[in-house]
């Protein structure tokens, strides 16, 4: 009996197999090679950063390209969102930047429902907040609860330039 043959794959509402586009910081390659192939073996079609660092071109100058460099990526992730099913966020500890919050509002934007890595490790580990409603911002150790947080409004992250970790609820009051 094979193993893979009896296990269900999460599939589309077409019925075929769930694609699933990463998005997160570069810097968490380890975690985006995790998650990649836990979601392949969950029989998923994953698609992924295409590079985590800027390859060593000889006779290219990537600082003169960056501004261009990050627009053209940027849009490729936009491509990405778009033929996904799902989105998935690698963002250990719930740290998620200014791309990686861009990308969320265009998901949401389409449609697209989006998963984070942080929140599934809370769900398993019980750790973290006790309930929806609870939004904790861990900054060196310590949490605080922030009041009214929209799920979609990230500027409260972004001035506190620390990692987040938010939790929508459909009445959008908090504890």
């Amino acid at each position: 009996m094979n193993l893979m043959e009896d296990q269900q794959a999460p599939q589309s509402a077409e019925g075929e197999a769930k694609v699933i586009t990463l998005c997160g910081s570069t810097k968490f390659e380890a975690e985006f090679a995790e998650v990649n192939q836990r979601l392949t073996m969950e029989g998923c079609v994953v698609i992924s950063l295409g590079m985590f660092s800027l390859p060593g071109l000889p006779d290219y100058d990537w600082t003169a390209d960056s501004a261009d460099l990050k627009g053209r990526l940027g849009g490729v992730q936009f491509q990405k969102i778009r033929m996904a099913d799902e989105v998935y966020i690698v963002d250990p500890g719930g740290y998620v930047g200014e791309s990686t919050r861009r990308e969320i509002a265009y998901a949401e934007s389409l449609g697209k429902p989006v998963r984070y890595l942080s929140r599934e490790r809370l769900a398993r580990t019980g750790d973290g907040p006790k309930s929806e409603s609870d939004r904790a911002v861990r900054s060196s150790g310590h949490e605080r609860v922030v009041q009214a947080f929209s799920g979609r409004d990230y500027s409260l992250a972004a001035r506190l330039r620390t990692p987040l970790i938010a939790v929508s609820t459909a009445s959008g009051s908090a504890r």
